[in-house]
């Protein structure tokens, strides 16, 4: 059997029709198949490849960890150097009352840290998201993840979970002494890339403050320089309680994590002690392509370079919203969610994107709406490769 059998023969898979692309190597911004044909990633892997694929700087790094060591024993019992650094660099980068650090695997799984945590540390059951929200897929996640379409087969889920409306400052009252936390993207990425109104999110920071709710931020796909700043909330004049981050974080490997104040995160430590445990977390391998991916986008100053980046595409696809073929555009430095004016020709322009040799997608939840959020290291040149790929695309059709 080839692999692309086996690939249906023996893997589970999230849905049918995947792009099912045979991919045999990635470097930088390149996909290459087996046929030695090259694609453009203009969704960076769904926001984790913010520095590219295989950058020699974090090659490096996981290479010298190998050296050293792999897996030691289960999160939290020795010191691990790559684990400490990362911790360290992390909190040097966020405002001072964000001081603890507790790695884990991945987005789903930081988000549930996130929300024991804060019923942990408040004692209270209420728990309360955003309609159109994603959070991840697991049970605790999908209970505040807010499209119902998603999650009604896996009822029943966690109680307690109340859904506002994301830019209605009025639903903001429903936030009460009964609620532990709130949790929030800043920018709503599944709904279609969803700003936030003028002041929504102070007036929502404020609400937490009155009502001694904890805000969780979950900043697993615009962080690490996505918008411009390196945290989106940055942008916002906010601080978290605490703070989730995933994807980007491991520079192509498998991490996340939630921060927060080390009174809120030692609540996890006592009554019951091991509140949260993980055989996996903050894999020593994992932490060192971490450290390296922050080097690289700070060194490179990418994070500065995002907004000039996306508003380069932005007016490059301007010229298709005046004929018609797109209905809107909306950005945040380098992440861009376009809407097509026929949204029946989705599933073409998907496909018309792949015969150009250029990789996008769509937002869950606005499936009419595309997104592009390419590495941010990408360079001016592969831009314009990228560009005139995708709208030979929109051409064609």
């Amino acid at each position: 059997m080839t692999e692309r059998e086996l690939f249906y023969r023996y893997l589970g898979l999230p849905a049918f029709g995947p792009m099912a692309l045979d991919i045999v190597k990635a470097e930088g911004v390149y996909l290459y198949d087996r046929g030695g044909r090259d694609y453009i990633d203009m969704v960076s892997g769904i926001s984790v490849s913010n520095v590219g694929h295989r950058h020699p700087q974090v090659l490096g790094a996981i290479k010298q960890q190998l050296d050293a060591y792999l897996y030691l024993n289960v999160y939290g019992e020795f010191i691990q150097s790559p684990q400490v650094k990362l911790a360290e660099k992390l909190c040097g980068l966020l405002p001072p009352s964000m001081d603890s650090v507790y790695f884990v695997n991945s987005g789903s799984e930081a988000i549930e840290g996130s929300l024991k945590l804060a019923k942990r540390f408040t004692g209270r059951p209420g728990m309360v998201a955003f309609k159109n929200a994603y959070h991840g897929s697991t049970h605790g996640s999908m209970s505040i993840l807010g499209n119902e379409s998603m999650k009604q087969a896996f009822r029943p889920l966690l109680p307690d979970v109340s859904f506002l409306e994301f830019n209605n400052s009025a639903d903001l009252e429903k936030i009460g002494s009964q609620t532990a936390c709130v949790v929030a993207e800043t920018i709503q990425a599944e709904a279609g890339l969803i700003l936030p109104a003028d002041e929504f999110m102070s007036r929502l920071r404020e609400r937490c403050h009155e009502t001694g709710a904890l805000l969780i931020i979950d900043d697993v796909q615009m962080g690490f320089g996505r918008t411009g700043k390196f945290f989106s909330f940055e942008s916002f004049g906010i601080v978290p309680d605490i703070l989730v981050l995933a994807k980007a974080l491991g520079a192509g490997m498998p991490l996340g994590a939630f921060i927060a104040p080390r009174n809120i995160m030692d609540t996890l430590a006592y009554n019951p002690e091991l509140g949260h445990i993980t055989t996996f977390g903050g894999h020593p391998v994992s932490c060192a392509a971490a450290i390296a991916g922050i080097d690289v986008l700070l060194g490179g100053q990418y994070p500065q370079t995002a907004e000039m980046k996306g508003k380069l595409i932005e007016d490059m696809l301007s010229t298709s919203l005046e004929s018609g073929f797109i209905s809107g555009i909306r950005r945040k430095g380098l992440a861009l969610g376009i809407d097509l004016a026929d949204p029946s020709k989705r599933k073409r322009f998907l496909d018309a994107c792949l015969e150009q040799g250029v990789i996008i997608d769509y937002y869950l939840f606005r499936p009419a709406t595309f997104r592009i959020a390419p590495p941010l290291v990408i360079s001016l040149e592969e831009i314009n490769q990228g560009m005139e790929r995708l709208l030979k695309a929109m051409a064609s059709l």
